[in-house]
């Protein structure tokens, strides 16, 4: 499946234009390889990482959807791995 396309139906973008800007920008990584492109393909197993409204999303692939149907449905789709934002990073920061 497209990169693209996953990010749209698993609802981590609003838009498909969207899906395809986050994966052009290069700051996208399947399985740590940078991504530019929005065609590049996604497969069960892979996990992607990238930066997302001022956090890091690390996630894994679990399913690949057939539509982009609601989001109890998208999220089954994928598995968080780890989630840190900016207040984590810094309450991390300030504990050391």
């Amino acid at each position: 499946m497209r990169l693209d396309r996953f990010l749209w139906f698993a609802r981590l973008a609003k838009t498909r234009e969207r899906a395809q800007a986050i994966a052009c920008d290069g700051h996208l990584r399947i399985d740590g390889r940078v991504i530019d492109r929005a065609h590049a393909p996604v497969r069960v197993g892979n996990i992607l990482t990238f930066a997302l409204h001022g956090e890091v999303r690390v996630l894994r692939v679990e399913s690949l959807p057939a539509r982009r149907g609601p989001a109890p449905e998208a999220r089954a789709c994928y598995q968080e791995l780890i989630v840190a934002t900016g207040a984590n990073v810094s309450q991390a920061a300030r504990s050391d």
